[in-house]
């Protein structure tokens, strides 16, 4: 059975994101939330349908919604999205 994706567990998932992958979240922001201009980003929360950051652009605090291309089932599916995300901005 997949770990839901809770309030506790979107926390834990934007304290990991946060601490140990702020550039990951920039480039969410910048190439799927469409802030090209932000300089920096952070994850406030994740749900089965996106994740909710605030970029920073211009100085200021800006909310950015980036919506996955599927539901997700879980924690797992979570961690494997983010991570296909990032590597499909690669490719380009």
């Amino acid at each position: 059975m997949a770990e839901p994706i809770t309030p506790a567990v979107s926390d834990r998932i934007c304290k990991h994101m946060n601490d140990d992958h702020a550039d990951s979240i920039l480039m969410y922001a910048q190439v799927y939330g469409g802030k090209q201009e932000a300089t920096s980003a952070v994850m406030n929360a994740i749900d089965a349908e996106g994740m909710d950051l605030t970029a920073t652009v211009e100085g200021l605090p800006v909310p950015v919604r980036v919506t996955f291309d599927h539901t997700l089932t879980g924690a797992q599916d979570a961690h494997h999205t983010l991570v296909a995300m990032l590597k499909q901005d690669q490719a380009h």
